[in-house]
């Protein structure tokens, strides 16, 4: 392939190549970093006609046969043909009805837990869980370089429609997406144009001395211990859920900043911080042309609040809410930011320190309950942890899928060798309670 045809890499993909090390067993590029999503399947599913659905599927979205290549400094991406998809079958007959879902549930987990990697293409493979000729369980599996949580939904919808239509239904085929190598050209090409000098002076300004937040480890780097990432669930109770909703309804917030400001103030309870700068994980889906494109799109976003003075919690949701509101306006990839703020992360390099990032997961679309063709699917809430989870490259994330039925389910996914179990369970604890006493009075008095 010459220059000339080579395709650039997006800030996401630079990104993760920053955090790789080159070990072929660990890592962004490693074979453990995965997305997993899975559907309870109602109606006999033919696993020939799935494999080629899912052939279509591989077809349609050129990030799923895309290679990250390197030429000296040059990364650069290259696309192969379509390829055959491996569906993987497993027999669940023995499961008892009443323990089905528990069962669908663990199915998933264990395919999380297992290895992955870049190589062979396509980065999609599927397995089929069968109770009965009737009953089964999809889980489609992606490597992270390749996808984002958004994208699973894309890729089930489209796998759906295609298995209909190999069916025989009159299941309309959407206009082909734009795809990811397109994305990856128009934001060079928008960076290289004009990152607005007006944003990259607000986060220079904004971050100047800002530091971000990281939390003490229970083991330091240095001690080189085995790598793993484990993962605490739980839902939240649905009368606090349905608090947090009525919270962000009355300070005219998104559940994201009220979720953010509980998390502003543990970390200012647990670090003695008032001026916090939390990473955090956006979905970066803002131009409407990339909507159902598949691809890994998101953004490591800092985000500066000083709670300085904070009486309510009903006032750290609005100082987050103005964060949140300046901050997405001058979005810019994230090593733009640091281009304006080197300092930033150098807490986070400390052989004792370690980020705890956070992201709420609110997707504008679910697979939940449709009926296509022959099959009707719906989507498996997650919340059981688990030992072994997708990768974490370094320290912790918190992840809080927002349904759009309202209802919370929290992630906490952290590196084992760093911190111990026990310190996360205490630090969801904690959480929990931050959102229990904010959500249901913010306006009682605030002990930070």
């Amino acid at each position: 392939m010459s220059k000339t045809t080579r395709i650039p890499v997006s800030f996401a993909q630079q990104l993760l190549c920053a955090f790789d090390s080159g070990d072929p067993d660990s890592g962004p590029f490693g074979p453990r970093h995965n997305i997993t999503w899975a559907w309870r399947v109602r109606g006999a599913v033919d696993t020939g006609t799935l494999r080629a659905a899912l052939g279509d599927v591989v077809a349609r979205h050129e990030v799923l046969r895309t290679r990250i290549e390197r030429d000296g400094d040059e990364l650069y991406q290259s696309v192969a043909p379509p390829c055959p998809a491996e569906v993987i079958e497993r027999d669940l007959s023995g499961t008892a009805r009443e323990a089905r879902a528990r069962r669908a549930e663990e199915l998933e987990i264990e395919i999380e837990g297992g290895a992955f990697g870049i190589e062979p293409l396509p980065l999609l493979r599927a397995f089929l869980g069968r109770f009965d000729q009737e009953d089964s369980v999809l889980v489609l599996v992606a490597h992270h370089a390749a996808v984002d949580g958004w994208s699973m939904q894309v890729l089930a919808g489209d796998l759906a429609a295609a298995y209909a239509r190999r069916r025989g239904h009159a299941v309309a085929e959407r206009p082909a997406p734009a795809q990811y190598a397109e994305f990856a050209t128009w934001q060079r090409e928008a960076a290289a144009e004009s990152v607005p000098a007006a944003a990259r002076a607000y986060w220079r300004e904004r971050l100047s001395g800002g530091r971000m937040a990281t939390m003490t480890t229970d083991h330091p780097r240095s001690a080189d211990l085995p790598k793993n990432t484990a993962v605490i669930r739980y839902a939240v109770d649905a009368d606090l859920s349905a608090a947090l909703a009525a919270a962000a309804k009355d300070s005219r917030s998104s559940p994201f900043m009220v979720l953010l400001a509980a998390y502003n103030v543990l970390l200012a309870r647990r670090t003695g911080a008032r001026d916090i700068v939390v990473p955090t994980i956006g979905a970066n889906r803002k131009q409407s042309r990339f909507q159902d494109t598949v691809g890994n799109f998101t953004n490591f976003i800092p985000l500066r609040t000083d709670v300085t003075g904070c009486a309510t919690f009903r006032e750290v949701i609005d100082r987050t809410r103005a964060t949140c509101i300046e901050a997405y306006s001058r979005e810019i990839p994230f090593l733009a930011v640091l281009g304006e703020a080197p300092e930033l992360m150098a807490r986070a390099g400390e052989d004792d320190q370690a980020l705890v990032a956070f992201q709420v997961l609110q997707l504008p679309f679910l697979i939940e309950g449709e009926r296509v063709g022959d099959l009707e699917l719906t989507n498996i809430p997650r919340r059981l942890s688990q030992q072994a989870a997708t990768e974490i490259p370094d320290g912790a994330l918190w992840q809080l899928d927002v349904a759009p039925t309202g209802e919370i389910n929290v992630y906490l996914g952290f590196n084992t060798h760093k911190f111990n179990e026990i310190t996360m369970r205490t630090l969801a604890d904690d959480l929990n309670q931050v959102l229990k006493d904010g959500a249901l009075d913010p306006h009682a008095p605030l002990r930070i």
